[in-house]
């Protein structure tokens, strides 16, 4: 008999805390999502408001946002983390949470932002630059690149979808960052 291996801790634990998010949100009529699942413009004197620069990924509005970014999270991660290691890519979740938090809170201040769109973009762009040499651009981030910043630029411009496009060109201008931060390192983080 084959036993489950936890093959990959830092992305299931994305997976397993943005599930209990989605529970939580669902129990409580979408105040724990508010709460700490969700970043919008708060007093910075409220300890929340920093927790939510980092809690808006694991927040989802329902089953269909959560089901279409845990998909790929579940589908591009795992290769990730085995390639940087678990606490090089909890680094770089971190590090793109952080960022699009901050700037959402900062530039869009009548609106809320929550969900993984912006780490699994990071990962995504992350693993176009996975196994790249040092010096050298590799012809799929190009044109990951250019398929994923043309659509998102596209639905910025011409469809008005309550969608966050900026914080997913944030998150996968962060995964370049990133890739090209780890790749030229000798060890990893």
């Amino acid at each position: 008999m084959k036993k489950l291996q936890f093959n990959s801790p830092v992305i299931l634990g994305v997976f397993l805390i943005s599930l209990l998010s989605l529970v939580l949100g669902a129990i409580t009529g979408g105040t724990s999502t508010m709460a700490i699942f969700s970043v919008y413009r708060a007093p910075l004197l409220s300890p929340l408001t920093y927790v939510r620069f980092f809690g808006h990924i694991f927040g989802h509005s329902g089953v269909q946002h959560f089901f279409n970014n845990m998909l790929l999270l579940l589908v591009v991660g795992p290769p990730l983390e085995k390639l940087y290691g678990s606490k090089t890519l909890a680094a770089g979740i971190a590090a793109t949470a952080l960022v699009t938090g901050l700037l959402h809170f900062i530039f869009f201040p009548s609106s809320i932002l929550l969900g993984a769109s912006g780490i699994v973009f990071m990962l995504i762009m992350l693993s176009s630059l996975s196994g790249a040499k040092s010096g050298q651009i590799p012809i799929t981030l190009i044109l990951v690149a250019i398929m994923y910043l043309g659509q998102e630029v596209y639905s910025i411009l011409f469809i008005n979808d309550n969608v966050a496009n900026l914080m997913h060109i944030v998150g996968g201008v962060c995964g370049i960052g990133m890739g090209f931060l780890v790749n030229n390192r000798k060890t990893p983080i």
